[in-house]
């Protein structure tokens, strides 16, 4: 029986990949795994029993990474769960920027009471609210990802020149782009010709506040600037002086922070980009999927902090070893099955940035095996799946 820890609602249709052998629970003191939205764990107590956190989303900034990965806890996300959801709301964001919609609707309102001249109050003020189509302008994507290609091929089909600049760009994710559809590895391009620009990057020290005022002073005048997904990405003191100046036509975003509400515009949404129950649900039957996979098998598909490894499980033993990326440590590993009589079937192991994952399948001798590889200097966490 497995213990899992939910600090979110999760999606019931989440939960029930789970099955009988898990016991799951917002109180449980000692879990095996945490299933999260967006709820704080920076400063959580991470208790020794717990091996892995998949958080039902894309974003892990609420999740201490670096100290899990000395813990040897994975941790995953669901990347593509909810792009779809976010994929629309950055198309509703695209029209709000240019068609003063919501000033529209707010000033729709005052005329209640005016009976029959509403009609004509409404012919007569109707040009305050004016605004370009997007047909025909050039969007630029930064961060061509799962969200960012869905965004890219969204607005190519209604008729945008788009261009993308992502520095990781694969061709698998590249065959996933309208043919349509420029690509450009100097992010500058992207500044000097778009009429309208989205963000869809993760928050890294390197991507913080991509979008400040030496960027901004490269992009075309009345450029509209959105941002879906993460506040960080931006400077928003820069974006209200590019407003202020006029460089800046419209700023949309997800993220309202208390500086940006109520500032000519600005608009900001109260974070909805995943707020579908289309996506809550896709997310949390992946998150589960993928604690399940790890605790009943050690596979690890969608790591944030550790190397995937998705190896089919066999009726032998199997020994996942978490430990530091540094040179012989395998080859100790490996050495610890063989001194003890022990036979190796299968083993495949990946280092990603500090630290590495191996899993061994073996037979014969494995008698203290597992305590052997514990003693291995660098060894961080050990696992038998019988």
């Amino acid at each position: 029986m497995y213990n899992v820890l939910t600090l979110n609602k999760i999606a019931k249709i989440g939960l029930a990949v789970l099955g009988d052998n898990y016991a799951v629970s917002d109180d449980t003191a000692n879990p095996d795994a945490v299933l999260v939205r967006s709820a704080a764990m920076h400063d959580m107590e991470l208790p020794e029993s717990l091996l892995a956190i998949a958080r039902a989303g894309a974003g892990t900034n609420n999740i201490p990474i670096d100290k899990c990965s000395q813990k040897g806890i994975v941790v995953f996300n669901t990347p593509g769960a909810n792009a779809n959801a976010v994929k629309e709301l950055v198309i509703a964001g695209l029209l709000m920027s240019s068609r003063d919609v919501v000033g529209g609707i707010e000033w729709a309102k005052t005329l209640k009471g005016n009976g029959a001249q509403v009609g004509k109050m409404v012919e007569k003020g109707k040009s305050n609210f004016a605004g370009p189509e997007i047909m025909g302008k050039t969007l630029g994507v930064i961060g061509l990802g799962a969200i960012g290609a869905l965004v890219a091929n969204a607005a190519s089909a209604l008729g945008m020149n788009v261009i993308g600049y992502d520095p990781f760009l694969t061709e698998a994710a590249k065959s996933r782009l309208s043919a349509a559809i420029q690509t450009t590895g100097n992010i500058d391009d992207i500044y000097a010709v778009s009429d309208y620009i989205t963000i869809h990057v993760p928050l890294t020290p390197d991507t913080k506040e991509t979008i400040n005022a030496q960027t901004i002073a490269k992009m075309k005048d009345n450029v509209r600037i959105l941002n879906y997904a993460r506040d960080g990405l931006v400077n928003s003191t820069d974006i209200l002086e590019g407003i202020k100046s006029g460089k800046i036509a419209a700023y949309v975003t997800d993220f309202a922070t208390d500086d940006i509400l109520g500032e000519k515009g600005v608009i900001a949404l109260p974070h909805l980009g995943a707020s579908t129950p289309e996506s809550e649900d896709n997310c949390a039957v992946m998150a589960a999927n993928e604690i399940k996979a790890y605790l009943e098998t050690g596979s690890i598909v969608n790591s944030v902090n550790l190397p995937n490894i998705d190896v089919a499980k066999t009726e032998n033993p199997r020994f996942t070893v978490i430990h530091s990326n540094v040179p012989t440590i395998l080859n100790q590993i490996t050495a610890k099955f063989s001194d003890l009589g022990a036979n190796i079937e299968n083993v495949e192991s990946k280092s990603r940035g500090d630290y590495a994952y191996t899993v061994l399948d073996a037979t014969g001798s494995i008698d203290g095996v597992e305590d052997q590889l514990k003693a291995i200097e660098g060894v961080i966490r050990v696992r038998v799946i019988e």
